[in-house]
């Protein structure tokens, strides 16, 4: 068994392998910075078992110190945990209140042995299930009262009906208890607690007679000297990266308390009114186009008709039921700090390109996720229609591109995106969107102006394979692509986000389209920036 401390501790214990759970007295009062000393009520520590039992699927056996009174109390005691949903319960002959056995120079007495016999007695009669552990634990030893009395204690407490005897020892090596395992004649099992004597293995123990072994603090003395070494460090620092190495990431956190299943029951059983779907704004460059109009705030923090960009993109995003959004900051971070969003941080934005910003939040990616421009205003119509996209990557893709020709210094200047499909629309008069949609053939800003059949608007999404697509592809080209060029960038570090979207496709991904006919802007000069404030409402 593996001693827990809490319901998240014995979630690891199960999933590292353990059989069952031992609720510690000592790591409930710990997590409450108390001592080991009866300090902590019966229904404060049954309530932190209950959230054990309720955690895992192992049995959960509560350690209940002196059974918190005399028999008459115990009873009520195995009453209240048989309810609770725990396996069983252990109960020593220390009296009350009762002290850890390894506190030094502490008062420590022991009940008579006939008291703790009745106590066990009184344990074993109230439960109403006849599988329901009781486990009689004896401080003989602890209390230097030696073998023949620890054996004596430990005979009377089985006659009086333990399931199972545990002997407890401080002392450094093995030897007192395999003597006394040597003397033991009686058929109930014994139980070891090897905290002091810890080189013994659950080998050993089963060779010289017992039966159970409980590591019983080493989870809470781990999490302790981690917590302590890491948050030095972060004090030291002043930064979250530097314990990154030492701490789990936030998935591994979300699987381990159930966001999954939080999902998957969302899903199931609640009203339609959100999406499950995370959005991740880019919004960390440095444009020196819009110098001075950015000197003190990055792009998206411009304000048009009193909301910044990033206001107006949140709320389009909330607005279709998008509620999780994340922001990868770099340049002036300190000025995007609106509520209710993760930040991510591109220190280096100066030196790196989107796809470095997008990938500082891959943790996001682990489901499907919208990508944005931080610089595009636009129609919640648009993200409505790519939100019904069931493609593994879809994109947005304005037709309305081709209505009047573009001269090669519209395109210096603005730089757009420009695509090139696999069946574009038929030209006319009006722009008809076809229902199957179409795929990208070649994306980027280097295509001739002759062969473009759509402008990329800066939105994208992924579903759950599709993102895990997009990692795939770019873990990939990490390897392949080392210091040369990568598509239309001098290097994968410099990288665009239409560079990956033209790797997924020549790797065999189709990246669909999902067409629209104008309904946003884009802000890449200040011409742009007054045209926004001229035509936003």
């Amino acid at each position: 068994m593996l001693g827990a401390h809490d319901a998240l501790s014995a979630k690891l214990a199960e999933e590292a392998g353990f059989d069952a759970i031992w609720g510690s007295g000592f790591g409930i009062s710990a997590v409450s910075a108390l001592p080991d000393a009866n300090i902590l009520t019966m229904s404060e520590t049954l309530d932190a078992i209950r959230r054990m039992v309720e955690a895992v699927r192992i049995p959960v056996i509560a350690d209940c110190d002196n059974g918190f009174g005399n028999a008459i109390n115990v009873i009520r005691t195995v009453a209240q945990y048989e309810r609770a949903g725990v396996a069983g319960l252990c109960i020593e002959d220390n009296i009350f209140p009762k002290r850890c056995s390894f506190y030094a120079g502490v008062q420590r007495e022991l009940v008579p042995v006939e008291e703790h016999a009745r106590k066990i007695e009184a344990a074993t009669s109230a439960r109403r299930d006849p599988d329901f552990v009781i486990i009689a634990r004896t401080e003989a030893f602890i209390a230097g009262w030696g073998k023949q009395e620890a054996l004596k204690r430990a005979r009377a407490y089985a006659e009086a009906g333990a399931d199972a005897v545990l002997i407890h020892s401080k002392a450094s090596t093995f030897d007192e208890l395999k003597d006394f395992a040597g003397a033991w004649d009686s058929p109930c099992p014994l139980v070891a607690v090897p905290t002091t004597y810890a080189s013994i293995t659950a080998g050993d123990l089963s060779a010289a007679g017992f039966k159970l072994v409980i590591f019983a603090n080493q989870a809470l003395r781990a999490a302790v000297k981690a917590m302590r070494e890491s948050l030095t460090i972060l004090k030291r620092e002043a930064r979250p990266a530097a314990v990154d190495d030492r701490i789990a990431t936030l998935p591994e956190i979300y699987e381990l308390v159930g966001v999954p299943d939080l999902q998957a029951n969302e899903q199931k059983f609640l009203l339609p009114g959100g999406h499950n779907v995370t959005a991740v704004i880019i919004a960390a460059g440095f444009e020196e186009s819009l110098m001075p109009l950015i000197e003190d705030r990055p792009k998206a923090m411009l304000e048009i008709k009193g909301k910044t960009i990033l206001e107006r993109q949140v709320q389009a995003l909330n607005d279709c039921g998008v509620k999780d959004v994340v922001v990868v900051r770099g340049y002036r971070k300190e000025q995007i700090d609106l509520p209710n969003i993760r930040y991510y941080d591109n220190d280096r934005f100066r030196d790196t390109g989107e796809l470095v910003s997008l990938f500082l939040a891959e943790s996001e990616m682990s489901r499907r996720f919208l990508f944005l421009y931080s610089d595009i205003i636009f129609d919640p119509a648009i993200l409505e229609k790519l939100l019904k996209s069931e493609a593994e990557v879809s994109v947005v893709v304005d037709r309305a591109w081709g209505d009047h020709p573009h001269s090669q210094e519209e395109v210096h200047t603005r730089q757009p995106d420009l695509v090139v499909t696999h069946h574009p629309p038929q030209k006319g008069y009006r722009f008809l969107a076809m229902n199957e949609g179409t795929t990208l053939a070649r994306v980027g800003r280097r295509l001739p102006l002759a062969e473009a059949d759509g402008e990329f608007v800066g939105m994208a999404m992924f579903s759950e394979d599709g993102a895990r697509l997009l990692r795939t592809v770019y873990h990939q080209s990490q390897q392949r692509f080392p210091n040369q060029r990568f598509h239309e960038s001098e290097s994968l570090e410099k990288a665009a986000f239409t560079d990956i979207l033209q790797e997924i496709i020549n790797c065999g991904g189709p990246v669909a389209c999902v067409d629209i006919y104008k309904g946003w802007l884009e802000i890449d000069t200040f011409e742009d920036y007054r045209r926004a404030w001229a035509k936003v409402k």
